[in-house]
């Protein structure tokens, strides 16, 4: 006689019932897969932002302040230097410097061997200059004091790798027109320093994560270990590490990240580590709180009678039970230490220009918000608020589905 075969899920582990309960709470994935494309875009980089070269930071005066979809013509002129030569790896994560200076212009037209261009300004003035560039070093590396010989339409000349080139001056206006003039556009516009903004926007995806997954981290590590030592052992330790988290918890989050910061210094890794160190203080609580309810449970008795080692009984038997409140308390940390980083930072204490930082960016344009620019302020403050609203509802999300009094559907 055969049965068949009935699923239940109170056979089912218990990750894997929460990850059925989680999954039900569209919000909370939703927020997952805003958090999953936020991580590609950081991790893939200058791959995919428009302005390649490090931290975003091509300046074109020219270009202040352009509103969205701003998309103006731009002759590149190559540099007279040896072009950087990087792997995919190395492009992906710091960027790579741009070969060719960026000569923005209004019109242009050939003249023998050279291309003159009528600059780039804007409409309300009249009074425009013209400059003229040699068509191979438009296209070339040259020399420091490049030699050129002309006659009957060929020119040689000597780039700066001690190359003799010969080329006619057809060929260079042909290579000029299809690769060396370039429509730009910036569909976020351009700061004042004329950078194109959806870059450093991008960017600053890296700094909000990077500052998160390690300050959460090392909140974690102290957080834990404290935690676990005050509510397994008690007595002398436990009221020694409550008075160290008194001590810590009455002093303001953001005072105690400055001071630390001012200790540390300004830069990019001192903001995480000042940010981490603040961090453990409701990790440690909750932690010994947890053990102090578990500590005396049957299954670690159990474990004492059998003569198990203490580290063995809190890391492989006591800490499991409490890991869903761990997560939980993580993903709340993730959000609160992108707030504190962006506030360091709008502050001026926290990652240092040129690197794009959101709270950098809101410093550098909130004056704009009463002019005809308050997106350049508007921008990275509405991307700080998604993300942190993202990690929230995450954390609620999984505290729901780690609730063991929630009925099983």
């Amino acid at each position: 006689m055969f049965f068949k075969k009935k699923k239940i899920y109170s056979s089912e582990s218990l990750s894997k019932l929460a990850f059925f309960r989680f999954r039900k709470n569209k919000i909370a994935v939703s927020s997952v897969i805003f958090i999953l494309l936020t991580v590609i875009i950081a991790v893939f980089g200058y791959i995919i932002t428009p302005d390649s070269t490090p931290f975003a930071n091509n300046q074109i005066l020219e270009f202040s302040t352009k509103k969205p979809g701003f998309s103006p013509k731009v002759l590149l002129v190559r540099k007279n230097s040896k072009q950087d030569r990087s792997n995919f790896f190395q492009r992906m994560l710091f960027g790579s410097k741009s070969s060719y200076l960026v000569i923005p212009f209004s019109e242009y037209y050939f003249d023998n061997d050279k291309i003159i261009i009528e600059e780039f300004i804007d409409s309300t003035i009249t009074d425009k200059q013209i400059f003229s560039y040699n068509l191979a070093d438009v296209v070339f590396p040259m020399a420091f004091e490049p030699k050129i010989t002309l006659k009957d339409s060929l020119m040689t000349f000597v780039d700066i790798n001690g190359k003799t080139i010969s080329v006619t001056i057809s060929d260079l206006q042909n290579i000029i027109v299809k690769k060396n003039i370039e429509k730009k556009y910036y569909l976020l516009g351009t700061d004042r320093f004329g950078r194109d903004y959806l870059s450093r926007l991008m960017i600053g995806i890296r700094v909000s994560l990077s500052v998160g997954f390690i300050s959460v981290f090392i909140s974690l590590v102290i957080g834990i270990f404290l935690g676990s030592l005050a509510g397994f052992f008690r007595g002398w330790i436990d009221n020694l590490i409550v008075w160290l988290i008194n001590v810590v918890w009455s002093i303001p989050t953001l005072l105690l990240v400055i001071a630390i910061t001012f200790a540390l210094g300004k830069g990019f890794w001192q903001v995480f580590i000042a940010v981490g160190l603040t961090m453990w203080v409701e990790v440690a609580r909750v932690v010994r709180g947890q053990i102090l309810s578990i500590r005396e449970k049957e299954f670690v008795e159990a474990g004492r009678a059998l003569g198990l080692k203490n580290s063995r009984i809190i890391f492989r038997h006591i800490l499991p039970n409490i890991m869903g409140v761990i997560i939980v308390i993580s993903a709340a940390n993730f959000a609160a230490a992108i707030l504190i980083e962006a506030g360091l930072s709008f502050l001026g204490i926290g990652v240092q220009p040129p690197m794009p930082s959101w709270g950098t960016m809101i410093k550098e344009n909130y004056s704009y918000i009463i002019l005809d620019s308050a997106y350049l302020a508007i921008l990275p403050g509405m991307a700080i608020m998604f993300m942190v609203l993202a990690f929230m509802l995450i954390g609620n999300g999984l505290r729901d589905a780690l609730d063991v009094k929630i009925s099983k559907q």
